[in-house]
């Protein structure tokens, strides 16, 4: 029986680390695969090293938080686990076929505090800890990103604009050498796209791992190298399949985002991801990046209106109440990262007075406040069913 338990277990697992991979892989690569960059076989594999390299090196004390720290004791038997795993996995599946924005991270933490609860186990340290970096991140990252849109964005954009060349970027016959139109300055640019989308797979990698495998691995059925390597698989597994769908979408029907904006709600969404996860703290890059996305369209936009940046942004964003809870919700306001001018590895102007309103596009507070609804509701969710079935179901 317990055999069987421990296979049921590893099922679900892979499951929950399947739906991983076929999400972040689209927001990692997707502007790389749009772009001609990578290819879509070129993006699974890159995805599937670089968040087993995430999970191996940072993405262990993630696993230790939700599989020992969140709940005291020893409480997590193999249905548990399998019961926690199946309320991330059944959140990841609504949001696949459903389309709506649903939060890895905030889930699996819902459904460990839930089942706390209900034991009387909850450490209530650890939990308010998560929660408080869940309020501070999204509003550092949206005010780097607005310092960036304001006073950096013009100069990066100057720097890495670049257009792409007819023909292949690099020829390997006799030796390695440039393509007859590739310039250093589209290799240089075509570089940094995929370097970007390794770093963000990384900081996926050391962020979700634990998602899938942690209560397996709290509960002694599974080592951290095992569960690490078995969450890698699965997201390799999601980045090789069901990934490919999402790249379409993020690669090459999403140009909001020209590239240069791209690369940095990227990059500050990815460095605060792994610091994150590096204290430990279940974080997702999703949440992260919707703020940045906002902070920089507002320091644009500030900008060109000719205000000064510091000051209150429009209601609902870089408030606590807006940026709680903005996880997996990119997918479906900015795209997850906004990846957009994929397909064209071309910069925008720097932003005139006049695209001022098309900037503000970026901070709709309405757009805002559904975001922050959808996202606290799939946790909030998993969060009480987890207490009522491990409350009142005596078999679980």
């Amino acid at each position: 029986m317990s055999t069987l338990l421990l296979a049921a277990g590893i099922l679900v697992a892979v499951f929950v680390g399947f739906n991983i991979g076929g999400s972040n892989t689209g927001v990692a690569f997707g502007p790389a695969v749009g772009s001609g960059a990578v290819s879509k076989l070129a993006a699974g594999g890159l995805m599937t090293v670089f968040a087993l390299l995430g999970g191996w090196t940072v993405g262990r004390r993630v696993v230790d938080t939700l599989g020992s720290d969140i709940v005291t004791g020893d409480p997590f038997t193999l249905s548990v686990s399998i019961a926690m795993l199946f309320f991330v996995g059944l959140a990841l599946f609504a949001s696949n076929v459903f389309g709506v924005p649903a939060s890895t991270s905030m889930t699996a933490v819902g459904a460990i505090a839930g089942f706390g609860l209900a034991s009387n186990r909850l450490n209530t340290g650890v939990v308010l800890e998560i929660v408080s970096w869940w309020f501070v991140a999204p509003i550092v990252g949206f005010w780097v990103s607005a310092v960036v849109g304001r006073y950096a964005y013009d100069e990066i954009a100057a720097r890495i604009a670049v257009r792409q060349s007819e023909g292949p970027l690099l020829e390997f016959a006799p030796r390695p050498k440039l393509g007859p139109n590739t310039t250093m300055r589209e290799l240089g640019g075509t570089a940094l796209v995929v370097a970007i989308a390794c770093y963000m797979a990384f900081s996926a990698g050391a962020s979700n791992v634990a998602n899938a495998v942690a209560p397996l691995v709290g509960n002694g059925s599974l080592t951290m190298n095992q569960g690490i390597l078995l969450a890698a698989g699965s997201i390799g597994l999601g980045a090789f399949t069901i990934a490919r769908r999402t790249l379409d979408t993020v690669g090459n029907d999403l140009t909001d985002l020209p590239l240069a904006a791209a690369l940095v709600v990227a990059t500050v969404s990815a460095s605060l991801v792994t610091v994150l996860s590096g204290l430990g703290i279940p974080a997702s890059f999703v949440v992260i990046a919707t703020m940045s996305i906002v902070g920089l369209g507002w320091g644009r936009a500030t900008r060109a209106e000719g205000t000064t940046l510091p000051g209150t942004p429009p209601t609902g964003v870089g408030t606590p109440g807006a940026t709680r809870s903005t996880e997996a919700s990119a997918q479906s306001a900015a795209a997850a990262t906004g990846f957009g001018t994929a397909g064209e590895l071309t910069e925008e102007p720097p932003l005139a007075p006049t695209e001022t309103a098309a900037t503000a596009e970026l901070y709709r507070p309405a757009t805002t406040a559904r975001i922050v609804l959808l996202q606290n509701l799939v946790p909030a969710l998993a969060t009480a069913a987890a207490y009522i079935v491990f409350r009142f179901v005596p078999f679980v």
